[in-house]
C-alpha cells in the first residue's frame, strides 16, 4: 500500500460509488430484475453486461498502448492467465447457484443495500460465510499439501 499513489484509495471509493449508482439507476440492484433475466423474461441485464464487457475490452486493449504502466500504481500492464481447474468449476457453480437463489451478485448486493433492500443482508451474510469457509478449506488444503510434500 505504501507504494501506491495517494489518490489510489479515494479513486477506488469514487469508482465504487459510480458503479453502485449505475447499478441502482439501471435497476440491476433489484433482485427481481436479475431473477427475471435468469428466467429469460427480461434481457435488460444482458445489455448492461455486454456494455460493461465492451468498455472493459476497449480499456484493456487501449491502456497498454497509451502507457507502459498503470497511472496510480506505476506497475506494468500484464496479462495474468489463470488455469481452468476443478476449483474454478466448483467456485463458478456455487457462485451461479447463489446468484440464482438470491437474485443478486456480490457487487450488486451492496448497491441493493444502498437502495434500501435490507433483506439483502441475508445474501451478504451468506457471501461472507461462504468466503470464510472457502478460505479455511483452501488454507487446510495448502497446509496438507506442504506437509505431504515435506514428508517426501
Amino acid at each position: 500500500m505504501a507504494d501506491r499513489h495517494p489518490l489510489f484509495m479515494p479513486l477506488v471509493l469514487v469508482g465504487g460509488l459510480i458503479f453502485g449508482f449505475g447499478l441502482g439507476f439501471s435497476h440491476m440492484a433489484r433482485p427481481e430484475v436479475v431473477l427475471n433475466f435468469l428466467q429469460f423474461e427480461d434481457f435488460g441485464l444482458l445489455f448492461v453486461m455486454f456494455g460493461a464487457a465492451i468498455v472493459s475490452g476497449i480499456a484493456f486493449a487501449v491502456m497498454p498502448r497509451i502507457s507502459d504502466s498503470a497511472p496510480l500504481t506505476d506497475k506494468p500492464f500484464e496479462r495474468r492467465l489463470k488455469s481452468f481447474d476443478r476449483n474454478v468449476l466448483v467456485g463458478g457453480a456455487i457462485f451461479g447457484v447463489g446468484w440464482g437463489l438470491s437474485g443478486i451478485c456480490p457487487g450488486a448486493a451492496y448497491a441493493s443495500l444502498g437502495i434500501g433492500n435490507v433483506t439483502i443482508l441475508w445474501a451478504l451474510a451468506g457471501m461472507f460465510i461462504g468466503a470464510y469457509l472457502q478460505g479455511r478449506w483452501r488454507s487446510r488444503a495448502v497446509s496438507a499439501d506442504s506437509v505431504a510434500t515435506g514428508a517426501d
